[in-house]
Formats: C-alpha cells, sequence, structure tokens
C-alpha cells in the first residue's frame, strides 16, 4: 500500500451488529467478556465494545437514534449505509473487518484506483468512558472498501487520528480469559473469488489454499474464508447459505486458558461444542455470529 506501512496490516476491530446493546450486553457478559460503557456515535449509532489486550477489540453496534442514522446515510455516510443494509437482510451478524492504518487517506486512493472503494472518507470524533469515570475523546479517519459480489461484508481501514489511550485497565480483564482475536472467519462457496479483495485490503499476498477454503495472515490474527463445508467441519454449524458472496461466519478469540473458559462458560450456562482444539458457542440473540475460542500459542 502507498502509506507508510508495510508488510501484512494488523487488524483493528470488527462490526457486529445487534438489535440492541443491552441484549448483547447481557449475552457477551454471559460468554464471559468484559464490555464497556455504551458509547454514541455522531451519526446515531451506538457501540458497547469489548476490548483485548492485543489492541483489537469488537464493536456490537446498534441503533442509537433512528432518525440521525437515515439523515446519516442520505448524505452519503458508508459506515452507517452499510450498516442499514445488512440489519435489513439479516438483523444481526459481523459485517466488517477493520485494518489498522497510519494514512486512511492513501488507502481510500489505493481502494479507488483498484476499483473496490466503497465511498467517502469518514471523519469523526466520540467520547469514551473509562471504568474509573475518566473520560477521553477518540477521533478516527475511515476508508471503506467492498466487492459488488459481496453485499452483506465489507472492509475499511481506521486511522486513530487522536487514540484512544491504550491502557483500558479492567477492561482488558476477561473472566473467560480473552487474550485477543485469532482468527476471523468468513464463508463464501468459492472462496478465491474474493482473494484479491481480502489480499489489497490485508496488503498480504502470501495465500494458503487448503481443501476447504484459504487462509491469510494478517499481522495479529488469521483470515479464514471456508466452504460452508468446511465451517461445518471447523465449527460444527450450518450457516444454510444459499446466496453468493463473502459473508462473516465466526470471531475466533485467543484465551490463555481453555479451561478457564470452559468453567466460564459451563458457570453461565452457555451451551458449547468441543471441536479439535477449540470451544464453539452457536449463535444467540445479542451475540449475532459463531463465537470460537482457541488457546493462546
Amino acid at each position: 500500500m502507498s502509506n507508510s506501512m508495510s508488510g501484512p496490516r494488523a487488524i483493528d476491530h470488527l462490526v457486529l451488529p445487534v438489535t440492541d446493546l443491552e441484549t448483547s450486553r447481557e449475552r457477551l457478559s454471559l460468554l464471559g467478556f468484559t464490555v464497556a460503557a455504551d458509547a454514541r456515535h455522531p451519526f446515531g449509532t451506538e457501540n458497547a465494545c469489548v476490548f483485548f489486550a492485543d489492541d483489537t477489540y469488537l464493536e456490537p453496534l446498534a441503533v442509537g437514534s433512528r432518525e440521525d442514522c437515515l439523515e446519516a446515510a442520505r448524505t452519503g455516510n458508508v459506515f452507517v449505509a452499510r450498516d442499514q443494509a445488512f440489519r435489513f437482510r439479516h438483523g444481526e451478524g459481523l459485517s466488517a473487518l477493520i485494518v489498522k492504518s497510519d494514512d486512511a487517506a492513501a488507502d481510500d486512493q489505493l481502494y479507488r484506483d483498484e476499483g473496490m472503494s466503497a465511498g467517502s472518507i469518514l471523519s469523526f470524533s466520540r467520547q469514551f468512558r473509562f471504568p474509573d469515570g475518566r473520560t477521553a475523546e477518540g477521533s478516527f479517519r475511515l476508508a471503506f472498501a467492498a466487492d459488488l459480489r459481496a453485499p452483506d461484508f465489507f472492509a475499511f481501514s481506521c486511522q486513530r487520528v487522536n487514540p484512544i489511550p491504550a491502557d483500558r485497565g479492567a477492561l482488558l480483564v476477561h473472566v473467560n480469559g480473552a487474550a485477543g482475536l485469532a482468527r476471523i472467519v468468513l464463508v463464501e462457496e468459492n472462496p478465491s473469488d474474493f482473494q484479491y479483495f481480502l489480499e489489497t485490503v490485508l496488503d498480504q499476498r502470501d495465500v494458503t489454499a487448503h481443501s476447504f477454503g484459504m487462509s491469510l495472515n494478517a499481522t495479529n490474527a488469521m483470515v479464514d474464508v471456508l466452504t460452508p463445508e468446511g465451517f461445518l467441519a471447523h465449527y460444527g454449524v450450518a450457516l444454510g447459505q444459499t446466496e453468493r458472496g463473502l459473508r462473516g461466519a465466526a470471531v475466533v478469540v485467543a484465551a490463555t486458558d481453555l479451561g478457564v473458559t470452559e468453567a466460564a462458560l459451563a458457570a453461565n450456562g452457555v451451551g458449547y461444542q468441543k471441536i479439535g482444539a477449540r470451544l464453539v458457542v452457536a449463535p444467540e440473540k445479542g451475540q449475532g455470529v459463531t463465537f470460537a475460542f482457541e488457546e493462546l500459542k
């Protein structure tokens, strides 16, 4: 890419559209995650994030003000417009993969040059509230990439113009032992059809092909694209997918000790399967997609 970052990109966070933050907070807490306070975007969406020690996070996203969201989408806000389209088709799930950036403008130009721009750059600020009462304002600049063949999934780069302090204290401590993202799992009937899109977003040309799809390494996590059959074999969940296009299917979290994770799930009455070296939790309301846990390597 044309900015100063070289080599594979790092994953910044994942967007998880949910029906409402209260339900999502309850469900994620049952899974053993510590969930941050609710926060509102200036364009009507709101989130309650799960932060990890590896400087990645999950962003459960809800609609805080329908009127503000409609106006934002009408005036070209790609983030809100894509979120509305996803909700219309699926309600909840995994809608976007976000990579770290130090120059969103350069990323935007690259996406345009490669024919995969999803729209104009978005710059905004929002307040962040720490558990101890401290507040900080974070400012961000986003550049969007999409493939028209994949209406249910997109990507963007995130430049933290005014970063929120990395030391988030108790928010980084999770009862389930979660330490970071291990892998992001997408599903498509023919994974290689989206190889170039993901290569461009991740700035990674080293692709591992296998019998169930393909895998690409980001700096801090793996991105797997599996066939529906491959996803069933690896995660024990049938998606029932009938349409083509990339689809967010699973979030795989790295945990320090799977024994601790299993105890946390059992204590909260959360059903799970043991599939190989993973603990797999099927989708539920407020969670949206399959969650799986792997032991940190």
